[in-house]
Parts: structure tokens; sequence; C-alpha cells
């Protein structure tokens, strides 16, 4: 049985956080074991639960919050445990080819992706797994874990509310980095719709799977939702800015809205196009930009 020792944060009698590498910095994450009186469930096994060997408790079921590689890492260790995961992602934990579905890989970049989710995350197929809806309840005995759907991220992205006043924000991360919907399966209006829904959530502690890990307190929480939602205003107002003069969709892209110069193209571009997608799309809903007659959209 894995011994995390100062690395499972205990919450309450039946909420322990098993903190991933660097605080759940990706490629980890944190991930929350319940435990109930007839089963113990494990939220978004990570790659140093692969690494260490299990949760150090026996576990009956999987619930994943989305379809992404990082949290799904654990799904195949856990081989006898039932998965679980939001009717909308469930492709992407059935199958490899699911998973490159919600991404939106294609060409080269998609052979060299499988590749990595393969070697790197030890994904594996589990054709086996469930699909809940929003507000779905697990009964692990005397512990009830619902589900509270917050697309956006990916379309079935959710996150959990946990008796002893623990909420799972899953890739709500909260880092300055702020929201990313840059995949295919990501929606804007949808995420900047969840941050106002998971704002009025009250809870004593909320636990993002990366980076902030366990966050103490309503003020605290409020105080890094409020910054993190203001991270959308202020990408879309720099497109404007940018759109000053007539632009294309590859122009954005590599003006660099997410992410910095330093990162490489073959991580950023895909992202960046499709977050530009998103962004342009609102702005024409608006009436903020129009598009040119070649292919370009200028600000009005």
């Amino acid at each position: 049985m894995a011994d995390w020792g100062d690395d499972a944060r205990r919450l309450t009698d039946a909420v322990t956080v098993l903190v991933g590498d660097r605080n759940g910095g990706y490629p980890s994450g944190n991930s929350i074991v319940v435990r109930g009186s007839a089963e113990t469930v494990i939220i978004d096994p990570s790659v140093t639960v692969v690494a260490n060997g299990g949760a150090g408790v026996p576990v009956g079921a999987v619930i994943n919050s989305h379809g992404h590689e990082d949290h799904v890492a654990g799904n195949g260790l856990f081989a006898d445990a039932r998965v679980h995961i939001h009717e909308a992602d469930l492709l992407a934990v059935q199958s490899l080819d699911g998973m490159m579905e919600v991404y939106g890989f294609e060409g080269a970049e998609e052979t060299a992706t499988r590749e990595m989710f393969l070697t790197e995350f030890h994904f594996t197929d589990r054709p086996d797994a469930l699909g809940f809806t929003d507000g779905h309840v697990f009964d692990l005995g005397g512990i009830e874990v619902e589900a509270v759907h917050l697309p956006g991220h990916t379309r079935g992205h959710s996150g959990f509310r946990i008796p002893g006043g623990v909420f799972f924000l899953s890739d709500i991360d909260l880092t300055g980095f702020g929201p990313y919907y840059g995949d295919v399966w990501s929606d804007l209006e949808d995420f900047e719709a969840s941050l106002h829904q998971v704002r009025e959530e009250d809870a004593e502690f909320y636990v993002t799977f990366h980076q902030k890990g366990i966050i103490e307190g309503r003020a605290t929480f409020l105080e890094m939702i409020d910054s993190y939602l203001a991270v959308i205003p202020r990408r879309h107002q720099a497109m404007l800015d940018f759109l000053a003069e007539p632009r294309s969709l590859d122009d954005l892209m590599r003006h660099r809205f997410m992410y910095r110069e330093h990162v490489p193209a073959e991580m950023a571009d895909r992202a960046e196009r499709r977050c530009a997608e998103l962004h342009i799309q609102r702005m024409l809903a608006r009436g903020e930009a129009e598009q040119t007659d070649d292919a370009r959209y200028l600000a009005t």
C-alpha cells in the first residue's frame, strides 16, 4: 500500500488531498480521496498517484472531473475500480481516439501526443467507464459526493461538492495564467458562465488540481476567482486593441494572448488560434469587430 507521508493532507475525517509534485504542477496534480462507510473513491488520480503505486487505501471507484490526460493518469492503475466521468466527456476516457477528438489534434502533432499520453500519462482505455450528469450524487455510505457541471474547459468539466465544506474546482485552477479554453471542445461563453456559477459556492476548503492546491476560506477564494475571471476581459481587450488594423487569425495566433513568447510554437499555436477564434466570435456577436473582404478582422 502506498505511503504518502506529509503529501497526504487530511481536510476532514473523510477527505484527504494527495498533493502532487510541485504542489500539483503539470504534469502532476492534486488528487482527492473520499472515504465513506461503504466505499472509497479517488477523484482525478494523477501521475504522482501512479508513481506512488496507489492512494494508500483500497479504491472502489475513480471519478474523473473531465477528459484530459493528467486527470485520468491513474485510471489504468485502478483496473478493478469503476470509472465515472460526465457523459459529455465519456469518449475521452473510453479510448485514446476519443481523447484526441477532445483536443482536436491532427497529423504529426497527434502522433507525437498519442505517444506522450501513453508513455508519460499511462493512458489506458476504459471502455467500461460510466457517464454521469449534473447533480449526480455518489453515495459512499454516510458520505455523498455531488457532481457540479462546470463546462468550458471541456464540455464535461465538473467540480464536486464534498461533505465537510470541501469543493473540488478541478481545472478552474485560479492561477495567474487564467482560464484555459484552447481546445476544440473548449467554449469561452460556457467557461465564463461556469466561473460565475462556482463563485457562489460556499465552502471551507476549495481545492484545485493544479498549483494553488488547498485554498482555505471563502474570502480568499473570492479574491482569487475574481482575479482569475478578470483575465478573460483583459485578453479580450488586448485582442481588440490589436485589431486596430486588419489582422488574420494567424496574426492573432502568432501575437500570443495566452502564452508567453518563450513557449515553443508547437505547444502554443493550436491553443492560441482556438482562443483567438472564440474571442473573435464574441467580438462579432457584440458588434465590436467586423470581418473584412480578405478574411481578416478589424475592430469597429
